[in-house]
């Protein structure tokens, strides 16, 4: 009736016995004809529903709804919900109580990353262990290690054919009774690759090449992209196993782009794709595991003004980077406003490993929070100076990251200088980050 969908719409629930909630469940199933399954921690409603015809919706037309009160179930949330239209199916998992809730587009996300691999399994081996205890594994993406080739990174990503064969497989692989190899593994979802419109990428003419040997140099780079077409490159810029490789033209991009991907540099061979741009203000920032701000568009090289010139180094402490995903516009700055404590205010300890990396606003927590969940050592910070031409001290950090799984260590160390320890370690961590 109308005033019970007034009433749900309120998120009015009223406390139910168990004999009452399934007569009612009962009396919905029977008035709209939907069926009703509970599978895997979820109770699914509809999908399709009676009569459907065709395929089910495209992507796009899910909503995620969060914070429900335990005690609402589908015999109150199904009149609030047709409201907005016809429902093809709803998925209700009890997690959350409280009277408000959240409503966002349901994040359509097929990629699992899977952490703590053993750095000697191979892509096969990798996926074959996937597909014993997950259905519906498309493909697994490994990266090989940067200074040892016939290593990978201790990572990978798992794509799935659909989010609900991701979302299974996460809650199957998360309990940890599952340890390939005899390693307790890391699950996350990963972050979706940040989508570039199409007229966007049309004017792109830089390339980005990936798993380049740590020993090949920018020249060499730059010898092999203009073999197929001498003079058609305008620079390289090489950070650690990767490069963006910049022409002239467009055209000419793309044909290198075919040419050369899959092409082996000095033993090693690549991978090429078109860099990805995402705006004016940000420039060019997507391509691996992490945000990075626009201070920090001279680690990668890039032109910060339409000429081409490049701005003074700003101060690097705006820096945001999240795991797992891709690079993508950064974020508002982190809200620094002081609260008062008034009497009575209940204060509990945590541990800052449990906080989101939205509570940290610089890179040097954030590669703590790094180091802490891929259970490798502490970032260990090594001081260095050297006096520039006018007098002045400058400053610079390596940073030795060890990982405790297999003894090994790298060290990472900017190409800049500082003059103030504080923005020479902040813009370490910020380099590290980028090459982790």
């Amino acid at each position: 009736t109308h005033e019970e969908n007034k009433a749900a719409a309120n998120g009015c629930s009223k406390i139910r016995s168990g004999a009452q909630k399934g007569a009612a469940l009962l009396a919905l199933m029977e008035k709209t004809g939907y069926s009703m399954v509970q599978q895997n921690g979820q109770r699914k409603f509809g999908g399709p529903p009676p009569g459907w015809e065709g395929p089910p919706p495209p992507r796009g037309c899910e909503v995620f709804v969060g914070k429900i009160p335990r005690d609402m179930y589908e015999d109150e949330l199904v009149p609030v919900f047709e409201l907005a239209g016809k429902i093809y199916e709803l998925r209700l998992m009890m997690e959350f109580s409280g009277k408000f809730i959240g409503v966002c587009v349901s994040l359509d996300n097929c990629r699992l990353f899977i952490g703590a691999i053993p750095k000697d399994k191979k892509k096969e081996e990798i996926l074959n262990e996937m597909k014993k205890v997950t259905e519906g594994v498309v493909d697994v993406i490994v990266y090989p290690n940067a200074t040892d080739k016939t290593k990978n990174r201790g990572f990978a990503f798992v794509e799935y054919e659909s989010h609900r064969a991701a979302a299974m497989a996460r809650r199957r692989l998360i309990p940890g009774t599952f340890q390939p190899w005899g390693h307790s593994i890391q699950v996350d979802w990963a972050d979706p690759e940040k989508v570039v419109d199409e007229e966007t990428m049309q004017r792109v003419k830089v390339l980005y090449v990936r798993n380049l040997m740590i020993s090949t140099t920018e020249d060499k780079i730059k010898a092999e992209f203009n073999k197929f077409k001498p003079g058609v490159v305008e620079r390289v810029k090489k950070l650690r196993d990767y490069a963006f490789v910049h022409f002239f033209h467009r055209e000419d991009a793309v044909a290198a782009m075919s040419v050369m991907n899959g092409k082996c540099i000095d033993g090693a061979s690549i991978e090429v794709t078109l860099a990805k741009p995402v705006n004016k203000e940000s420039s060019w920032k997507q391509q691996f595991n992490g945000q990075i701000s626009p201070s920090s568009e001279n680690l990668l090289g890039f032109p910060n003004r339409e000429d081409g010139t490049q701005k003074s180094l700003v101060k690097p402490a705006s820096l945001s980077v999240r795991l797992n995903g891709q690079h993508s516009p950064g974020p508002p700055e982190v809200e620094r406003s002081t609260y008062s404590i008034f009497p009575g205010t209940k204060l509990t300890p945590i541990s800052m490993y449990s906080l989101k990396l939205s509570h940290f606003s610089s890179a040097v927590m954030h590669l703590d929070y790094f180091c802490h969940k891929n259970s490798w050592a502490p970032p260990e910070y090594y001081l260095y100076s050297t006096t520039s031409q006018d007098g002045k001290i400058l400053l610079v950090y390596k940073v030795l990251i060890s990982s405790i799984a297999d003894d090994s260590q790298s060290y990472f160390m900017p190409e800049k200088l500082c003059t103030t320890v504080e923005d020479a370690k902040e813009l370490a961590a910020q380099f590290t980050l980028l090459h982790l």
